[in-house]
């Protein structure tokens, strides 16, 4: 009998707002929502960002407004980023150069060519027989100054105690968090239904957690005069948000991984998720990711590789020499010039079918498959291949397989990953193109929510997943707003980029197909089955009694998850965060050679396993 992994609950932070609820989505196509569900959006975005006035002022609005998505950075200060300057200081006559400095400031090896002598108890004098090579403190102006952050006044750190973490594993934590709560589910519960080892975790970062209390600190600290922390170099890992989930969220002991694709980490997460769900190896799955690199060095590393949209890229690109736009730094399928980074945090929580029905579960969707293939021989690492035409080839046709001909050429869209530089528009609108093309579609709906958003790096497939979902809702796909028009080399044959948002109603998609194309040949798209589609496919499996069943229990679940929705848009509630509690020790096991039995779980850990290569081998009885 097979398994359909099924989407009971989603969440965390982007720079539009909560993920859960589809908050952020409302944040994006709020000019064309009703005035009740802008009421609720701005509502909870003033509690994200810690606003006390009236979010139903108009004032009010237009600071949210302003404050939420792609925008000016404001996390350092782009006029005045820290560097360092080589200098030769000589003296200003045939003198030696002499200064004086503090004594407990001396280096460990004194130049060879340096006199030391004491000024006092605290001070020496140093006199330099020849020039000395110095590191100057400056500054200088950034020449990327957008970036998509976090809405203005949340700060993930200060909603729990965060100890220094870094910013993306505050974003981890919070973001499992939301995603575990927003499925109306009470944790303990899960833990009675399902064994230990039946979890798992799926969670990382692309690049690391590379701000001072991660990476940045294990590399920058010994080079500005400081040392290095004993949590540095463990709180940078890539797989350390997975880590974090499990040891202060979950206190999950199942499988766990840190899949790394850069920017299709989401979406190779999740494959391993449902991939696990449907061998029947797993029934609960938390999968996702959370990023946090808007840093000066980040941003510059992006900028060298001619990735980023430069503020004078994009004035040239609008016939101006100043009054930059921020807020239309990213333009995906348009004349554009580079990508815009982002931040976020963005986790599903995933089921076997059989377990949603038990339980209650809301089906915000369901996973029809996840495929990921690399570029084979390239050119350059960066640059595209054919790996994407693979990916996609293989998500239509399971689409079509799944749900038939018809509904793939008329009733689906497509995130795509649409990044805004010139390469992506090219290179992503042709595979798109060429599929629809052959797949007989004729205008395909593809939207692009990096122009909001901007680009994430691990989280973003769970940025443009969270689009979907709030398509399914209220029946509208974010327009590329950014743009005023697509790009004479773009391929749109068989495409409908929508510049303005689409009314395609909340009823008429079956499937939304996210895209992504990461760096170094990472591809992967995944097909998602819309909430009527699933529930169509448990009655059939289950039954019209099974499924009445479900419905009843739905509802209490359902009015948990809205009773932790209005608990956040109205002040907000603390994340899942155990420190040091519920720790089992070795000793408070109970052991077997059949089972093992684990305080907290109300089922144990079956250890009578059969031999996986009974033709291999001969029967161990026997010998």
């Amino acid at each position: 009998m097979s398994r359909l992994p099924i989407i009971v609950g989603f969440g965390g932070v982007n720079p539009a707002g909560r993920l859960s609820f589809n908050h952020a989505y409302r944040r994006m196509v709020i000019d064309v929502l009703g005035s009740a569900e802008q009421a609720r959006t701005y509502r909870s975005l003033a509690a994200l960002m810690n606003i006390s006035d009236d979010p139903d002022d108009e004032a009010t609005r237009a600071y949210i407004n302003a404050h939420t998505l792609i925008r000016r950075i404001e996390g350092f200060d782009p006029d005045a980023v820290l560097v360092q300057g080589k200098a030769k200081m000589q003296s200003c006559d045939d003198a030696p150069l002499s200064f004086v400095m503090a004594k407990r400031q001396l280096p460990e090896h004194i130049p060879a060519n340096w006199q030391v002598d004491a000024v006092d108890e605290k001070r020496v004098r140093v006199t330099a027989s020849s020039d000395l090579e110095v590191l100057l403190p400056d500054t200088r102006r950034s020449r990327v100054t957008s970036a998509g952050q976090l809405p203005t006044g949340y700060d993930p750190g200060a909603t729990y105690p965060s100890r220094n973490h870094p910013r993306g594993l505050q974003l981890a934590v919070v973001g499992a968090s939301d995603a575990l709560r927003s499925s109306g589910l009470d944790l303990d519960l899960l833990k009675q239904m399902v064994a230990p080892d039946q979890f798992a975790v799926y969670s990382g970062s692309a690049m690391g957690q590379l701000d001072p209390e991660g990476y940045g600190g294990m590399m920058q600290n010994p080079l500005m005069g400081k040392r290095p922390t004993s949590k540095n170099a463990a709180l940078g890992l890539s797989e350390m948000p997975g880590d974090f989930v499990n040891a202060y969220v979950l206190g999950s002991v199942g499988d766990t991984a840190g899949i790394i694709g850069a920017c299709a980490t989401f979406l190779y997460n999740v494959k391993r998720g449902a991939d696990e769900i449907r061998a029947g190896n797993k029934r609960i799955v938390l999968a996702g990711n959370s990023e946090a690199p808007i840093l000066p060095e980040v941003i510059e590393a992006y900028r060298v590789m001619g990735a980023l949209a430069e503020d004078e890229a994009l004035m040239a690109l609008d016939g101006c020499s100043d009054g930059l736009d921020n807020r239309r730094a990213c333009r995906p399928f348009s004349d554009n010039c580079g990508f815009t980074v982002a931040e976020a945090g963005a986790f599903a929580v995933l089921m076997d079918d059989e377990l949603a029905m038990q339980l209650g579960a809301k089906t915000l969707c369901s996973v029809g498959g996840v495929y990921v293939n690399a570029d084979g021989y390239k050119k350059s690492i960066p640059g595209p291949g054919i790996g994407n035409y693979i990916t996609m080839a293989k998500a239509m046709s399971v689409t079509r397989a799944i749900l038939g001909d018809e509904s793939l050429r008329t009733r689906t869209h497509v995130l795509a990953h649409g990044t805004g530089t010139p390469q992506n528009r090219v290179t992503e609108s042709e595979i798109l193109n060429e599929m629809a093309k052959l797949y007989g579609i004729e205008s395909w709906p593809v939207a692009a929510i990096k122009a909001y958003v901007g680009h994430s790096m691990a989280p973003a497939g769970g940025d443009q997943l969270g689009a979907a979902l709030g398509t399914w809702e209220h029946g509208w796909l974010p327009g590329i707003t950014t743009i005023d028009h697509i790009a004479e080399d773009v391929h749109q044959s068989h495409l409908n980029f929508a510049i303005n948002h689409l009314e395609l109603g909340a009823t008429n998609v079956d499937a939304a197909l996210v895209n992504s194309k990461g760096f170094g040949g990472n591809n992967a798209t995944g097909v998602f089955l819309s909430p009527d589609v699933t529930e169509q496919m448990l009655r059939h499996k289950w039954g019209a009694a099974a499924m009445l069943d479900y419905q009843r229990r739905c509802e209490t679940v359902s009015e948990t998850a809205a009773a932790y929705d209005e608990s956040m848009s109205s002040g907000g509630v603390e994340p899942l965060y155990q420190f040091g509690e519920g720790v089992v020790e070795g000793s408070d096991l109970t052991l077997d050679t059949q089972a093992l039995h684990i305080p907290g779980f109300g089922i144990p850990i079956d250890l009578a396993l059969e031999n996986p290569f009974p033709d291999m081998t001969s029967d161990a009885d026997d010998s």
